[in-house]
């Protein structure tokens, strides 16, 4: 008997199960923070590699990041799968992207090994740093070096508390601040001294006195990271370091426009010179397409026989699969890895990420995304609805 598609992707993820545990137990026990992530991205790359994918490191200006391409002689769509696998600092992966990783590519690989019947080709896009940090955000850098252009649609999942469609996401403007002065003794002649702690300390208040106001839709937070060295001395140098998020980009850019004139005046009034400074690549909102959302649900509600939510929450949280929404359809569905109590960047979703109920959602996510996948090679015609429905959103916004 001829097995089917959706049968010979479901066999392929059953039969290297034990391998997807594997990789996702050791990218957990070993974990990186972000652009640093040579091991993770050496796993990841290396299992695409046995299953006859093109593998190139380094991609984009982030050396752990990576590209994996599988293509057919025959044509067909482009479908992409975006790999998270950076940690968190002390944490480790208390955002699950051991699973997130390991997850897109066994979807991919899956579809990989049809990929000649079907038409087309399979990605996978390696991108470090979803964490964020300097040079962080590295699905920015992908788009911003057009690697998304091509790409018919971009599917992906994140672990959670409960299972749900893609969710609405706030932009991030992350940015340094930077005050200099003029040093001099803090006891014997500090008025020859100019403070840039005191210009720092009135900008960071000045900032959050106007969360009421100027700010109020916005959610800024940020810490000082360097005050000076020696409380006798007085500082001639300050740095702090912010995320300002906002629900557009429009928003929270101009936000940044109105930090800008608030440190002109600081200056004026303090006698320094501030610095505003982009650390990481730029966060996005995120672009939602309800069709693809629509056929992800209608497929998980299918092989599972649950129902997912599909309603929006009010957004706290960022990805950088966001700036790829808006080049190309992209969904980022959420699927339970623990309880409603469970919380993200916590000891307990990191020890949930290396769980049994952990990596029971890794081969469930990886089932899903790919035959989420499948019907957009074998639907011509869904994949344009999809596209069309994307079409209408970007044009919306503009």
């Amino acid at each position: 008997m001829i097995k089917t598609e959706k049968e010979l992707i479901i066999e392929f993820t059953d039969k290297n199960s034990e391998v997807l545990i594997e990789i996702a137990k050791f990218i957990h026990s070993n974990p990186e923070l972000g652009n640093q992530e040579f091991l993770s991205g050496k796993a990841l790359g290396s299992f695409l590699k046995k299953h006859n994918f093109t593998v190139t490191h380094n991609i984009a200006g982030h050396e752990t990041g990576f590209t994996a391409r599988k293509v057919s002689s025959r044509p067909g769509p482009k479908i992409a799968f975006l790999a998270e696998y950076d940690a968190l600092p002390e944490i480790g992966h208390g955002c699950g992207h051991n699973l997130i990783g390991t997850a897109s590519a066994g979807a991919a690989a899956a579809i990989g090994n049809i990929i000649e019947s079907l038409g087309g080709e399979v990605v996978v896009f390696g991108t470090p740093a979803e964490e964020g940090g300097d040079n962080g955000s590295a699905k920015a850098s992908f788009v911003n070096e057009g690697l998304f252009d091509n790409i018919d649609a971009a599917l992906m999942f994140h672990p959670a508390n409960k299972n749900s469609v893609t969710q609405k996401t706030q932009t991030v403007e992350p940015v340094d601040i930077e005050f200099f002065g003029k040093t001099a003794h803090a006891a014997g002649s500090p008025e020859k001294g100019i403070n840039a702690l005191h210009a720092l300390i009135h900008f960071y208040n000045t900032l959050h006195s106007h969360q009421t106001g100027k700010f109020k839709n916005l959610n800024i937070h940020g810490v000082i990271t360097d005050g000076g060295k020696a409380p006798n001395v007085i500082p001639d140098y300050a740095k702090a370091r912010f995320y300002i998020r906002g629900a557009t980009s429009n928003e929270s850019r101009e936000a940044v426009n109105t930090i800008k004139d608030i440190l002109t005046g600081i200056d004026k009034a303090f006698n320094t010179t501030s610095k505003l400074t982009y650390f990481q690549n730029r966060v996005d909102h995120f672009v939602l397409t309800p069709e693809f959302d629509k056929l992800f649900s209608n497929i998980y509600e299918d092989y599972t026989g649950l129902t997912i939510e599909k309603g929006q929450i009010k957004p706290g949280g960022s990805t950088d699969a966001a700036n790829v929404s808006h080049v190309t359809p992209v969904i980022h569905p959420y699927l339970s890895i623990g309880d409603s109590s469970l919380t993200g960047h916590t000891t307990e979703f990191a020890d949930a990420a290396c769980s049994e109920k952990g990596f029971e959602t890794l081969l469930l996510a990886a089932k899903l995304l790919s035959l989420t996948a499948l019907e957009l090679y074998k639907d011509s015609e869904l994949l344009e609805k999809i596209k069309n429905d994307w079409n209408k959103r970007i044009d919306s916004q503009k």
